[in-house]
């Protein structure tokens, strides 16, 4: 079930919106590579509810929307409810009555039972409307990781709200016009936080958050209805954790098997992926490799599928890159500079094949401390205590002296990486090693009038989210950053994006609530100790895979796309970052522009990610702001 859309029409001086079911109809239409198998809608008092439906769970009885015993109360609803038949069955025993088996229609019965606490007791990804017609009253609900999207808009006459930003545009009420301080946002992170996009006033729902709207006024505020908890110290033992993790681990697994269409699950072959497919038994399993062997990982999937006996697919790839890029455009209406958008869609594509719902690994990194940039946080105080002297004009010269190196990583390339973080601001703790474009890039990059529109500074949501987290060790603080920011603003908005193109459900079992809150309750210690992360997953791990599998450098799923600008995707460079065009945008500087591109062309730096980022901009740019 993986599309909604709708629309709210506010009544001015006896006038509200005109053609409310042409207007649902085109935003339903913009999003039917979400749901393919069906499309429901209702309009009732001004408010229209629309949705386009992939058929997971009761395929014949689950149509939407669906209403309560009397009609008052219908919902639509894009995701899967992993405890619909405990929620069913407490209902029930309440006096309610069903009449489909689906998972939805415990929302309208939750929501009549529980009123606006509902979604704390839902147990699955979701973004929810709901329509109250007897009190008058709309409400909005995002799951409680982000692992479903959510926008909305309002405007003089009516709001409207979706899945994805296309659905909104194709209302008709939406103004095209590009917010110049979400762009800076996204240049420096390679994706939009919090709840901006890169359009005006058109804005995010966040995770875990409620919007109810009183259609008389029409008033709202968001607000959250759960966070990740602060843990309490706990007296278990290493071993007791262990136990503790795989049990509950293969627990939420289990629950999110429910489905009545084929699954299977993504295998890299690493830690997290590995041990999602042991907790499946039985799986059909899927990984893809590139030509590049710094970009391929395919010999680790196969020896895990191996060794965990299961029906396992690769494929080795030589995408058309360009072809593929523009493909991708029309599911990149909010765009994200993260390169793995092509691998993440080719395995995708790979697994539609034969499943129609996929299991992924996504999480684990943000629960149980995976990223190297953990370490290098604990790294940046002893770094410091060397004399300025030898730091400022021996060892940061040297490096940037010898240039990248061509590997993926190497130690050459995490070296230099840590001295680009290290010269940005201790306050943003870890976040500074994930950072590609800092403040003073900003106003090199940006022309005096675009970067007088730059209201948020760049490190705004993390110097948020660094405060929300006071009262945790600094670890699971990083950790909360993290899983409050990058995973669900970039990792799961791209899953999302690059599966439902060619509509594939992709769910994930790490962001179980249950399993993130027992997470943040092991001890820092026995996530990242010494130069090891994720040590607990680790050890969780190697009871159910190979060794190798488990202790081997940590790759992550990208693609070689610092060479391709200087080969395959050089054409698309030079057209997009045109000197002529540049100018007459008036956004940026062109001598800045120009610089990044010798320079990554000459291979005295590597400007990859400011480059792509840049090329993704004016694509989108190109597509969706001015509709070419």
């Amino acid at each position: 079930m993986c599309g909604i859309a709708g629309i709210v029409s506010f009544v001015n001086d006896g006038h509200g919106l005109d053609n409310l079911p042409g207007r649902l109809q085109a935003m339903c239409d913009a999003i039917i590579h979400r749901g393919p198998d069906e499309q429901g809608s209702a309009i009732n008092e001004g408010v229209g509810l629309g949705m386009r439906r992939l058929s997971i769970i009761d395929l014949t009885g689950g149509s939407q929307p669906i209403y309560n015993e009397d009609r008052k109360i219908l919902c639509v609803f894009n995701g899967e409810i992993y405890n619909y038949r405990e929620l069913r069955e407490e209902l029930e025993q309440k006096g309610h009555r069903f009449s489909t088996n689906s998972d939805t229609e415990v929302i309208v019965h939750g929501y009549e039972e529980y009123g606006d606490d509902f979604p704390s007791r839902l147990n699955g990804m979701f973004a929810i409307a709901v329509h109250d017609t007897a009190r008058r009253r709309l409400l909005l609900v995002r799951d409680h990781m982000g692992i479903k999207p959510l926008y909305y808009y309002k405007g003089s006459k009516g709001l409207v709200f979706g899945s994805e930003i296309k659905s909104l545009l194709a209302s008709g009420l939406v103004k095209r016009q590009l917010d110049v301080d979400g762009l800076g946002q996204f240049l420096a992170w390679e994706y939009v936080p919090g709840n901006q996009t890169l359009f005006r006033d058109l804005v995010k729902l966040e995770p875990a958050h409620l919007l109810a709207i009183d259609l008389d006024s029409p008033t709202f505020t968001p607000h959250a209805y759960w966070d990740i908890p602060v843990s309490e110290p706990s007296q278990l033992s290493p071993g007791e954790w262990e136990e503790q993790v795989d049990s509950l681990l293969k627990t939420c697994v289990t629950r999110q098997l429910v489905s009545d269409v084929p699954l299977g699950a993504f295998l890299s072959g690493g830690v997290d992926s590995s041990l999602i497919v042991a907790a499946m038994g039985e799986a059909n399993t899927f990984s893809i490799g590139f030509d590049d062997p710094s970009y391929n990982e395919l010999r680790w999937a196969q020896a895990a599928a191996r060794h965990l006996n299961v029906n396992h697919t690769d494929e080795i790839l030589s995408p058309d890159i360009l072809d593929l890029f523009w493909r991708l455009l029309h599911f990149m209406d909010e765009p994200i500079g993260d390169f793995s958008i092509f691998p993440t869609y080719l395995v995708s594509a790979l697994a539609r094949k034969h499943v129609t719902v996929a299991l992924s690994g996504d999480g684990g990194d943000e629960l149980f401390g995976g990223y190297e940039t953990y370490i290098a946080n604990q790294r940046a105080a002893q770094y410091m205590v060397c004399p300025s002297l030898i730091r400022k004009k021996i060892l940061e010269p040297a490096l940037r002296a010898i240039g990248p190196q061509a590997a993926k990583k190497g130690l050459i390339n995490k070296a230099r990486r840590f001295i680009e973080g290290i010269n940005l601001s201790p306050h943003l703790h870890h976040c500074r090693w994930r950072i590609f474009t800092s403040e003073a890039m900003l106003s090199q990059l940006l022309t005096p009038e675009a970067s007088g529109q730059l209201r948020t500074p760049v490190d705004a949501h993390i110097t948020k989210l660094f405060a929300k987290a006071r009262g945790r060790d600094p670890l699971n603080q990083c950790l909360y950053v993290d899983a409050k920011s990058y995973l669900c603003d970039n990792i799961l908005t791209k899953v999302d994006r690059m599966s439902m193109a060619v509509s594939l459900e992709t769910r994930v079992p790490y962001l179980d609530p249950e399993l993130v809150s027992l997470a943040f309750s092991i001890p820092p210690e026995l996530k990242v100790a010494g130069n090891e992360t994720k040590s607990l997953l680790k050890k969780v791990a190697a009871r159910h895979i190979p060794r190798e599998c488990v202790y081997r450098p940590k790759e992550g799923f990208s693609i070689p796309i610092k060479h391709w600008l200087t080969s395959t995707l050089r054409p698309l460079m030079n057209e997009l970052l045109d000197e002529q065009q540049i100018r007459q945008q008036g956004i940026f500087t062109w001598e800045t522009i120009s610089r990044l591109k010798n320079e990554h062309l000459q291979g005295k730096e590597n400007h990859s990610h400011q480059l792509w980022s840049l090329i993704m901009f004016h694509a989108w740019q190109k597509k969706w702001l001015e509709g070419k």
